[in-house]
């Protein structure tokens, strides 16, 4: 069951989505996926390999950026890349989607987004980024 959280219109996140999911994603409109969980995190979580293929399959652009805990500064660099490459919407997930929507959050702070209104984002998609954001 997919749990597609709406942040912008151009970005969402969501908790562990399954295989069917990514045809769920597509027939939403979303163009990209973007996976910031580490194959093994979990018993029975598809890896990368198999939600690359699901994508592709889909017709869908697939990024795999795996954060474990805060993500880096190399890690926020790649997903402020992958989400401003998109050619659409996008859909990143993890575990739970926080690592996802903070890993999004410090890039587009870094692009100069006030801090305040991303919180704002994160509580109305269910997400507290005032700690990550420091606000």
């Amino acid at each position: 069951m997919s749990d597609f959280r709406h942040v912008t219109d151009h970005f969402s996140t969501a908790p562990q989505i399954s295989l069917a999911d990514v045809a769920e994603a597509k027939r939403q409109g979303y163009t990209t996926l973007i996976n910031n969980r580490p194959d093994g995190e979990a018993p029975g979580q598809p890896t990368s390999l198999e939600m690359a293929q699901a994508a592709k399959d889909a017709g869908l652009e697939y990024f795999h950026i795996p954060v474990v805990g805060m993500p880096s500064q190399a890690q926020v660099e790649q997903m402020r890349e992958a989400v401003l490459a998109a050619q659409g919407k996008v859909l990143g997930f993890c575990r739970s989607g926080t690592r996802t929507i903070n890993t999004w959050a410090l890039g587009r702070a870094m692009d100069g987004q006030p801090r305040g209104e991303l919180v704002e984002l994160g509580r109305d998609a269910g997400y507290d980024l005032s700690g990550v954001l420091g606000t």
